[in-house]
């Protein structure tokens, strides 16, 4: 099965995990921590929430691809790879929202 571009961008994120942070963006969110990694992912949010109001399509795609980079710098810097979200998305196929949330708050 060919790779998907998920996984191609997620495996370079990987390895700029240890490059320099003066010459690589991601290697500089990585040295700045956890903390960092996850206000990025929220302003990323909040930027596209935003552009979904404003009803550009464009920017709404640009901005979607931002949130979904830096969500794959916070799933590097917790261990978690794509196949674990693919996973639950997966298992969540078939099943009523609404039914599968229940099943999380119970």
């Amino acid at each position: 099965m060919p790779k998907h571009i998920i996984d191609e961008l997620f495996q370079i994120i990987q390895e700029r995990k240890g490059a320099d942070p003066e010459s690589s963006y991601v290697a500089s969110l990585f040295n700045k921590g956890t903390a960092k990694i996850a206000q990025k992912v929220g302003e990323e949010a909040v930027e596209t929430a935003i552009e979904a109001l404003q009803g550009d399509k464009e920017k709404l795609a640009a901005e979607s691809a931002d949130l979904l980079f830096h969500l794959m710098i916070l799933w590097a810097d917790q261990n978690l790879k794509p196949d674990d979200i693919m996973t639950i998305l997966q298992s969540r196929l078939g099943s009523s929202g609404h039914d599968e949330k229940a099943a999380r708050i119970e």
